[in-house]
């Protein structure tokens, strides 16, 4: 029986611990062959990459129980189940396969990359060494190895391709029949087959010879490998404005590029120095060399002139015969379009950068003007201007974060809720001890509200609507006289929910002063929301009652009469909460319907109203038309 390899084992932190025994077996056991041997080096190579590239993600408890738990679809490669059934049946839908790729990891992204680059060689090298000969000739065995390297990535690139796996009905085909035939059928694969023709072997036809490296242009039809890296380093990147101006330059520079090669092939084409137009020649009337007689000035000139054309600037001597002025007409013509999807795109993207602030600012200029036009004091105008700094030097818009996240589902928008918020949510008593369903529901609720210096978030006697979470700040609770500090509040804290579940003999009213310290930013939940999430979740509820009960008790506020009566809910068994919880659904329902019906008989009564007023509107204006006749 043939020895099983050796395991890697990873220790408490990660940490990759070495074999009992070396990778590699003694001389002495000849019973393995060096392929074997190759084969289970390999293998340990794969194995310790595949631990190190995933390390252990260490969570926090409090965001692992509301995560999505989603299967691991590297693992479904490997037959690891890691994720469990739903794991399982993922694979269970798909034919696995060792060697299927999964086109969403990173290290096909890092090849994609690596093919792109290939692609720029050629297509920046291969017109440059068949327009200016010396630099082809001076290190041909160099070029040759390049090319050949390119070459290589592009056949790897067409292996990588086969073993690419695809979505189909929303699962993962790994098929390998099915991943060569989806491969094939596309247009990508004969222009991948095109592109690697051997045309090198053209160097060996006579008057072709080895200068001509235009005979590898069709490397080039690879360029759509280049566009699916630049879509996908699109979505990626966290700096997209910056990554489309830099394609754009790079767009340019090359296009400037085989411009000035079109240029001096021209000119070598007509004779160099023949006219005003060509590129001057390398020797003077002496026969002897000139300072365009070198290599760089050659390129350098070739540049300047294609750079003056195609945008159209500076005062450049007029073509002499026809092909000249054939070629400055499309060059003309190209540099139109190039600078006009310059314009264009340049003025997109500082449009979508400014977008924000343009916004931010019309908001603000229409509140100086209402105030102006209103005549509010210039105390309160200062500090709704200050509030508007603070909110823009700190969260840099006004819009709601919910119309950012609408087109997501609301799994995934309360999971990113979550994990935005996740270093105030994790501070929330209430939510450390909730269900994972009730805070999915109540962290979609939560809209941020923002409070200057001195700001009264709530008054005592006000009637209650909202309760607040503290995200930054600090809260004062101060007494009546608005100078004793009763208690401070940060990050964190919550309060307001005694009045919205109209707890105590206070009813739905507030039972404290709660002043803003600084600015503070505050997460608010209005009594329609909260009591909507609540109705499903009776045992949070009886929670969040019993807590706003002690803190009644313990400030003094609720008499001892009145604890039996409310305290009783808290103490029944669940069945008779949900019981309750039913038959206050059913009121609802009866009371909507109800509504529905007053609704329907408004209408209608309005409807008449209305059809009645027009008959006397019509009345009277016959009446008066009679009298003035």
């Amino acid at each position: 029986m043939a020895e099983e390899p050796p395991q890697i084992a990873t220790g408490d932190q990660g940490e990759l611990t070495p074999p009992p025994y070396p990778l590699l077996v003694d001389e002495t056991q000849n019973a393995e062959t060096a392929f074997a041997k190759v084969v289970r080096t390999l293998q340990y190579i794969k194995r310790w990459t595949g631990k190190t590239e995933r390390p252990s993600d260490q969570r926090d408890a409090f965001f692992e129980r509301f995560r999505m738990k989603v299967p691991n679809i590297d693992d479904a490669y490997q037959g690891e189940d890691a994720s469990g059934e739903v794991a399982g049946a993922v694979v269970s839908q798909t034919k696995r396969h060792r060697w299927a790729f999964n086109p969403s990891d990173i290290w096909l992204y890092r090849w994609l990359a690596v093919v792109s680059a290939a692609v720029v060689y050629n297509t920046f090298v291969a017109i440059l060494r068949t327009t200016f000969t010396e630099i082809n000739e001076s290190v041909f065995g160099l070029w040759l190895a390049l090319d050949y390297t390119a070459d290589t990535i592009y056949l790897i690139d067409i292996l990588i391709q086969f073993r690419t796996s695809y979505l189909e009905n929303g699962l993962l085909v790994t098929a390998s029949k099915q991943m060569a035939y989806h491969y094939m059928k596309g247009v990508a694969f004969k222009l991948d087959v095109i592109s690697l023709i051997p045309s090198d072997f053209l160097y060996l036809v006579p008057h072709v010879g080895v200068n001509a490296v235009v005979v590898r242009l069709n490397r080039l039809l690879r360029l759509h490998r280049v566009a699916q890296f630049y879509t996908r380093t699109e979505s990626k990147t966290n700096y997209p404005n910056i990554f489309r101006i830099t394609v754009l330059v790079a767009c340019i520079m090359m296009s400037i590029h085989w411009n000035a090669c079109f240029y001096f092939l021209i000119s070598r084409e007509v004779g160099l120095g023949k006219d005003s137009w060509v590129y001057p020649s390398p020797l003077d009337s002496n026969g002897n060399a000139t300072s365009y007689a070198s290599l760089t000035r050659k390129y350098i000139y070739s540049i300047y002139w294609s750079t003056l054309t195609l945008t159209t600037v500076g005062d450049l001597p007029g073509p002499v015969t026809d092909w000249e002025f054939l070629f400055v007409i499309l060059d003309f013509l190209a540099g139109v379009l190039i600078i006009a999807t310059v314009i264009g795109m340049v003025g997109e993207i500082i449009t979508t950068t400014n977008s924000h602030r343009t916004d931010f600012q019309s908001t603000l200029d229409g509140v100086k003007q209402y105030m102006r036009y209103r005549k509010v004091g210039s105390d309160l105008q200062a500090r709704i201007i200050k509030w508007f700094d603070y909110l823009w030097v700190n969260r840099h818009s006004l819009g709601n974060e919910q119309d950012v996240l609408e087109t997501l589902p609301d799994k995934l928008k309360a999971e990113i809720a979550i994990h935005v918020h996740f270093e105030t949510l994790k501070k929330v008593q209430i939510f450390d001890e909730c269900e994972a369903g009730l805070l999915e529901e109540l962290v979609l609720k939560l809209k941020p509200q923002v409070f200057s210096p001195g700001d009264y978030i709530c008054r005592k006697g006000d009637i209650g609507k909202e309760m607040y979470i503290i995200k930054h700040g600090s809260l004062e609770v101060v007494g009546d006289d608005g100078h004793t500090v009763l208690v401070t509040l940060t990050d964190g804290s919550y309060f307001g929910e005694i009045s919205i579940l109209n707890l105590g003999g206070s009813g739905n009213r507030r039972t404290a002063n709660v002043r803003s310290v600084g600015y503070s930013d505050l997460f608010c939940l209005s009594k329609a929301d909260l009591l909507e999430a609540l109705m499903e979740y009776p045992e949070a509820k009886a929670l969040l009652e019993e807590r706003g009960r002690r803190t009644l008790i313990r400030d003094g506020t609720l008499e001892e009469s009145m604890v039996q009566s409310i305290a009783a809910p808290a103490v029944s068994s669940p069945s008779a909460a949900r019981n309750t919880s039913n038959a206050l659904t059913r009121r609802i329902d009866r009371l909507e319907q109800e509504l529905e019906h007053l609704q329907s008989r408004f209408t209608r009564l309005l409807g008449e109203y209305n059809s009645v007023q027009m008959k006397l509107k019509q009345r009277i204006y016959a009446l008066e038309r009679g009298r003035e006749s």
